[in-house]
């Protein structure tokens, strides 16, 4: 590779010092390095989306700074460019960064890697969600991790009617419901108590967030399935969904959700030849 984007997100320290390190490094080596964060972004730090028009067409690989929520941010922004992408994690725990910036040899050793090509890329599975009132929609969206319809401030009991492929499931009465992808599960589908899945897997977890039911559990559905989740109840103001944490979309009785598979994924570079296994038991003890 020698033509890089670099992201980087300004609320994080010494994510500033960091860019320069990697600009001048790759620069250095006679690569290409465009960047956008902070004082090197089309519009200065409180810039959180990125524009694919502005990353330049011989771009080979998206480098971001900070954490998890950069990647993603940045994975959903250039989806339908399909360009690799690798993260260098500015706090402490990341499940989508590949290398911290605590050791700056880490991050020296992954540009040479990424210039001479010792690399993977791995295909990960994003979900489409749709918003619909009526015959109207109100909201269509891409995520990595997940969609999520929660309650909004007030502390109701959502009423949540559950089909699969058209045909009714279940109902849920809970304080929300994730639908996670393979990517997601370790996020906050894993807070609520979901499975964990291998993120290269294709398919969907369905996990309801402190159902009132002593025998609601996960489901795990197949990629080509088909999900639509209907607010039930009376209350207009209880509820709301958002992809991947972004800014939520109020619901009312009677909207549906229907989520199914991207045809577009997201592309990780995959730097070491470390299992899942050894991945998620490293992030779990914290290093």
């Amino acid at each position: 590779m020698e033509h890089f984007y670099l992201i980087w997100n300004p609320r994080r320290d010494g994510t500033g010092a960091m860019a320069e390190h990697i600009r001048d490094y790759l620069e250095m080596h006679g690569c290409t390095c465009a960047v956008r964060g902070g004082d090197g972004g089309a519009g200065g730090a409180h810039i959180t989306h990125t524009d694919p028009q502005q990353v330049p067409a011989e771009t080979e690989c998206v480098i971001t700074l900070g954490g998890d929520g950069t990647l993603i941010r940045a994975a959903r922004d250039l989806a339908m460019r399909q360009l690799p992408v690798v993260g260098v994690n500015m706090g402490h725990l990341g499940y989508l960064t590949q290398v911290g910036c605590q050791e700056p040899d880490e991050v020296t050793q992954m540009l040479d890697d990424l210039m001479a090509g010792q690399f993977q890329l791995e295909k990960r599975m994003m979900l489409k969600g749709t918003v619909r009132r009526g015959e109207e929609i109100l909201k269509e969206d891409l995520a990595l991790n997940e969609i999520l319809i929660s309650r909004r401030e007030m502390p109701r009991i959502l009423d949540l009617h559950l089909a699969v492929n058209g045909e009714p499931l279940c109902r849920y009465q809970a304080d929300g419901m994730i639908i996670a992808t393979p990517t997601g599960s370790t996020a906050y589908n894993l807070s609520a108590g979901g499975p964990i899945v291998e993120p290269s897997a294709r398919m969907m977890i369905l996990t309801p967030i402190c159902p009132h039911d002593l025998n609601s559990r996960s489901i795990v559905l197949a990629a080509e399935d088909t999900v639509e989740i209907e607010i039930m109840g009376h209350d207009n103001e209880a509820q709301a969904v958002a992809f991947d944490g972004g800014a939520a979309e109020r619901l009312k009785v009677g909207d549906r959700l229907l989520v199914e598979r991207s045809r577009v994924e997201t592309v990780m570079v995959k730097l070491h030849e470390v299992s899942f296994v050894d991945h998620l038991r490293s992030r779990m003890a914290g290093r």
